[in-house]
């Protein structure tokens, strides 16, 4: 069968980016105050800032505004955030207990975008691709050797979601004329460059394509300041269309980029109005 009731459809992880925009009458130092740090508490998730093995089942992340460039979709809401806050669990409720709460908590002072999605098993990974890819990825490590983080929300176009799901698993991987000559690298080769380095995390959207003001991927990735060229050098190896003719089904949001700080006062400490 080539429709999509082959794939797997559980759901083995929730998580959501809180993107937070300072209103302009906005005090840094009030919503510093804010009790953002005692919600996260109360709703038991852990701070990424310093993993112990890996991410905690219930996670926060705190991300300092570096800088944005702009994408094909326009989001405001993601280019010109403050700070972002990454909360994720086993199951959904946590997530949106913060995302609702933290809303309120912040009022008139800053205004939310969340963005999001789920965590399913994967779709194209078979042994040699887990060998060559998964098995040497980078796991999260401390904020103080990785801190950079940069927040890529995209869609895929109508003309993808039209395609079965065998003919968008032949993207991934490289393509080769009658004589065996290479043609197209694909996204894997075109990715390969970041295996190494950057820490890669992606959410998907509960349905394909995603509703209206929603995004069908969102992806994520951490770096040392060291290893940021390389993220830049791999975002272009994927963009090119003659390297990876997947992206011309590909629809960029804005590019984020943060630096990830130990707590919430953090992400505010120093600015001024």
């Amino acid at each position: 069968m080539l429709d999509n009731s082959v794939l797997a459809g559980e759901i083995l992880r929730h998580g959501a980016y809180v993107c937070v925009r300072l209103a302009d009458s906005a005090d840094p130092r009030g919503v510093a105050g804010a009790a953002i740090p005692a919600l996260a508490e109360k709703l038991g998730l852990v701070n990424e800032f310093e993993p112990a093995g890996g991410p905690p089942a219930l996670a926060i992340a705190y991300l300092r505004r570096h800088g944005a460039a702009a994408g094909a979709v326009a989001d405001d809401g993601v280019a010109q955030a403050d700070a972002v806050v990454h909360v994720a669990a086993p199951t959904a409720q946590p997530v949106s207990d913060f995302c609702a709460e933290a809303t309120r908590l912040l009022g008139s002072m800053a205004r939310l975008r969340v963005i999001g999605g789920v965590v399913r098993p994967r779709t194209y990974t078979g042994a040699a691709m887990n060998n060559f890819a998964y098995a040497h990825q980078v796991v999260q490590q401390s904020g103080r050797l990785m801190p950079n983080a940069f927040l890529l929300p995209m869609n895929k176009t109508a003309a993808w979601w039209a395609k079965d799901w065998m003919e968008r698993h032949t993207y991934f991987l490289p393509r080769y004329d009658d004589d065996g000559r290479m043609k197209n690298e694909g996204h894997a080769l075109a990715s390969a460059a970041g295996i190494a380095c950057l820490l890669r995390r992606t959410y998907k959207s509960t349905s394909e394509p995603a509703p209206e003001g929603a995004y069908d991927f969102v992806t994520y990735f951490e770096c040392a300041d060291a290893d940021v060229p390389t993220f830049h050098q791999v975002c272009a190896s994927l963009r090119d269309v003659a390297k990876n003719p997947e992206w011309k089904f590909v629809r960029e949001g804005p590019t984020w980029h943060g630096r990830r700080v130990a707590g919430w006062h953090d992400l505010f400490t120093g600015r001024a109005r």
